[in-house]
């Protein structure tokens, strides 16, 4: 397999407090790999400083051999990594097909002055039309966010950063708020992205998703790594089961 993201020794703190304690993960292409962990495990802080949201303060990030140390959001996203937020982050004065369509354009400096000269046609239509299928939303893209379903607007946002057609897409808790039979189905076509040349990191409270749909699983615990493996060896880690598995009550 080829590795696409290697993260050494990662740390992120916040003042004396160390939200990500020198974690080191890696995903090949083609993975699934689930990230698990209580409120507070420091989930959000590890995506954020992948994606540049915030600068961390040691360790190294390589994208398929590349660093990403000390770029910009929007310079590691046209790099082919890009996230979902656990809130729902889309335009409510656009419907669900232009914020797909926002998303897929991607415009650069050059780009928009040619267009101001010659516009063009709007770009991305076939990954719009296979995020949107993805999604299940090709029955609401003519709709505000605000009138569909808070599962809908989460899957719309997912479907957005799947728009760009990205190499590995950060999931930071995707099915909240869908019911069981949403997840079940969202989990189905989690597992087909592999297939379309998108490798994934997923976080997510649902751990029938995670354990179902996950190639490895890493977990996290007050920002260290406390185990990783398979679905089957981390259902069945000493450590995990006292922390997370008990009583099949675990929060991601």
């Amino acid at each position: 397999m080829t590795r696409l993201l290697d993260v050494n020794d990662l740390r992120v703190s916040y003042g004396a407090v160390v939200a990500v304690n020198d974690v080191s993960l890696t995903i090949d292409e083609g993975e699934i790999v689930g990230l698990i962990g209580p409120n507070g495990a420091g989930k959000s802080s590890f995506i954020d400083a992948l994606t540049g949201a915030i600068r961390n303060r040691g360790g190294n990030v390589q994208f398929e051999g590349r660093t990403l140390d000390r770029l910009a959001p929007h310079a590691v996203a046209r790099r082919g990594l890009l996230r979902t937020f656990q809130s729902v982050e889309l335009f409510d004065d656009l419907t669900i097909l232009e914020n797909l369509q926002v998303a897929a354009e991607q415009p650069t400096f050059l780009s928009m002055l040619r267009d101001l000269v010659v516009p063009s046609k709007p770009k991305g239509v076939d990954d719009i039309a296979w995020a949107s299928s993805l999604c299940d939303l090709d029955d609401v893209l003519d709709r505000f966010p605000q009138e569909l379903s808070h599962g809908q607007r989460k899957l719309a946002g997912v479907a957005r950063a799947l728009a760009k057609r990205p190499r590995l897409v950060l999931m930071d808790e995707p099915a909240a708020g869908l019911d069981t039979d949403e997840s079940i189905a969202f989990g189905e076509r989690l597992r087909s992205l592999p297939g379309h040349g998108v490798s994934v990191l997923l976080v997510d409270h649902d751990m029938e998703l995670v354990l179902g749909v996950c190639d490895r699983i890493f977990v996290l615990d007050f920002g260290s790594v406390i185990g990783v493996g398979t679905p089957d060896e981390i259902r069945n880690d000493e450590r995990v089961i006292e922390a997370y598995l008990g009583g099949h009550d675990v929060e991601a």
